[in-house]
């Protein structure tokens, strides 16, 4: 029985002890959370998110994690780096303080300024370079015809005839038919349509009307002209000084310095003038050297 009772005693002892242990660890626990929270709160920060909005707002500084910083300062810096004056639309709804905005107007005045001194400036740019373009196009244009021109003049004076007509030199018909009124330097001779007499330095040769005329020798034509008597007229250089002078024609096909050869068909018979009209149709020839008149009869075959 006794030996119960210890047992029990014991028994009792163990558990008081045992429960002690435990509520004290319990407390001891409990205040060592507390212990932390207190520790906690008073190392650490709170972040008060009314505080940092009214910093916001009115631009006071706020100290985060032990530094300071300007939250209005970094608020302006991003909008600055956002803003561009190209593109900001004229009915924005970002709101701005007076100082910002008249910076804002300033700068924008200042950059529309400067965009139109870059137009301007653009503008003379295109200009003087159309200008420089069209005075290289001249240019260019001037040289190929310069080009051109000595090109053509160096064919054509590669292409000239030789005029070498000389005294031992004859003429062919420029067409076959009668003399009306013959040459004469000497003495004057009778014109029927004037009724009177006069000197003659050509032969008036009878033809008909179209017939054609041809050259009497090769030839660069000189001249191409109307005279009230012999009506139109072709004078070509022949060479040697000797020039022919062909009158009375129609349908001229040559032109002053192109080149003929002997026998060409250079035009065809006109109605006469009214110089001509009792003598009827026909062709006005006349020979010259160093511009004094020859008898063409002395050359013609």
């Amino acid at each position: 029985m006794r030996r119960n009772r210890r047992r029990g005693l014991g028994r009792e002892r163990f558990l008081m002890i045992a429960s002690a242990v435990l509520v004290l660890g319990s407390l001891t626990a409990t205040g060592l959370w507390l212990g932390r929270d207190k520790s906690n709160q008073g190392d650490g920060y709170v972040v008060d998110l009314s505080a940092i909005e009214n910093s916001k707002t009115a631009g006071k500084a706020e100290e985060i994690g032990g530094e300071t910083k300007d939250v209005e300062q970094e608020v302006v810096t991003a909008d600055d780096l956002d803003y561009d004056p190209y593109f900001q639309e004229t009915n924005s709804q970002k709101v701005e303080n007076p100082d910002q905005s008249e910076s804002a107007s300033m700068s924008d005045e200042a950059e529309q300024q400067r965009e139109e001194q870059r137009s301007t400036k653009s503008n003379e740019e295109q200009k003087q370079q159309g200008d420089d373009e069209s005075n290289t196009g001249e240019g260019i244009a001037e040289t190929e015809q310069i080009i051109e021109e000595e090109n053509t003049t160096a064919l054509s004076t590669a292409m000239q005839p030789a005029l070498t007509f000389s005294d031992s030199d004859t003429l062919i018909w420029p067409v076959v038919g009668n003399i009306l009124v013959n040459y004469s330097m000497d003495k004057t001779v009778y014109f029927p349509t004037l009724q009177q007499y006069k000197y003659n330095p050509a032969i008036i040769i009878q033809a008909n009307e179209g017939d054609l005329i041809t050259a009497a020798s090769a030839g660069k034509v000189t001249s191409v002209f109307h005279d009230p008597q012999i009506g139109n007229g072709v004078t070509m250089e022949l060479g040697g000084g000797y020039e022919a002078t062909y009158g009375q024609l129609a349908n001229i096909l040559v032109s002053e310095g192109s080149y003929v050869a002997a026998g060409d068909i250079i035009a065809e018979v006109a109605a006469p003038t009214k110089y001509y009209s009792v003598e009827g149709t026909n062709v006005y020839f006349k020979l010259t050297k160093d511009g004094n008149p020859l008898n063409p009869l002395a050359k013609l075959n």
